[in-house]
């Protein structure tokens, strides 16, 4: 098979392209598969039985780590119903974990006979522990110090986020909804891995690109980017999406959270504040 084009969202199954591509070498996976709970996709079964979906979570993950730079990261969310499946996995392809975060999106469904789930885990690997690229200085944010006690001793610089990140879920009244897919990563979120575990000018990769969130973050910040997509309408609004973004004038806007906590709401950001941390 030829050598897959960059910056573009392929359609088709990600562990077949990345098992016949050649010279694809990714510096930072982040995949966002299907939780397994149901949902309704057009071109795939979310209700596998549990052997079924652990066998494949073994292959996408295992094409995903084949294909991964030497020093390269990855990261996958995932629900809480595979969470300990994932993690094993990752162990078993050799894998080094360097979070289990968990994102706080402030409110939950409702249910009746149990707590509301508010959250998604996001696990943070690593190919070699030793040798892997991570800019803090990208990521930092105002610590309690500077904010609440004006503290002399406090880093000028700030401090890096803890593991408990709180974004608030790209709702339909936000102006950043797409509209054309309703599971959609925060611009935010994905601003903050991309800066913190690439460089600008590596290559990003999203094994299910779905709203192309992870495209459209990498292409802003300076990025390459390549994604698959089952669907062929989402690889194609998907692809629209990052070309109107760099058209736009999208922008980075340098870090304004306060201890990971964004300091205002999102519900009326335009497009020239996605990217502020």
């Amino acid at each position: 098979m030829p050598l897959l084009e960059l910056n573009k969202i392929h359609c088709g199954d990600c562990v077949e392209l990345l098992t016949a591509s050649q010279g694809l070498h990714p510096d930072l996976i982040f995949a966002d598969p299907p939780f397994n709970i149901g949902y309704e996709y057009a071109t795939y079964d979310d209700r596998l039985d549990y052997d079924h979906y652990v066998d494949w979570t073994r292959q996408w993950m295992s094409a995903c780590y084949d294909v991964l730079s030497p020093n390269g990261s990855f990261y996958i969310a995932i629900g809480d119903e595979y969470a300990a499946e994932v993690k094993l996995t990752a162990r078993t392809l050799g894998l080094t974990t360097r979070n289990w975060i968990i994102w706080n999106y402030g409110f939950g469904q409702n249910t009746a006979k149990k707590f509301g789930r508010s959250h998604t885990h996001i696990f943070y690997f690593v190919k070699d522990h030793q040798h892997f690229v991570f800019n803090d200085e990208a990521i930092r944010v105002p610590s309690a110090r500077q904010l609440l006690y004006n503290d002399k001793r406090a880093d000028s610089r700030g401090r890096i986020p803890d593991d408990i990140w709180r974004y608030p879920r790209v709702c339909g009244t936000f102006k950043e909804r797409v509209g054309w897919h309703t599971c959609q990563m925060p611009l935010k979120l994905m601003a903050r891995i991309i800066k913190a575990s690439s460089d600008p000018g590596a290559l990003v990769m999203d094994p299910f690109s779905g709203s192309a969130s992870t495209s459209v973050a990498a292409a802003v910040l300076g990025r390459h980017y390549i994604a698959f997509e089952m669907d062929e309408n989402y690889a194609a609004l998907g692809q629209k999406r990052v070309l109107e973004a760099l058209s736009s004038g999208l922008r980075e806007i340098n870090a304004n959270e306060e201890n990971g906590t964004p300091l205002r709401s999102q519900t009326c950001s335009d497009s020239a504040t996605l990217f502020e941390l």
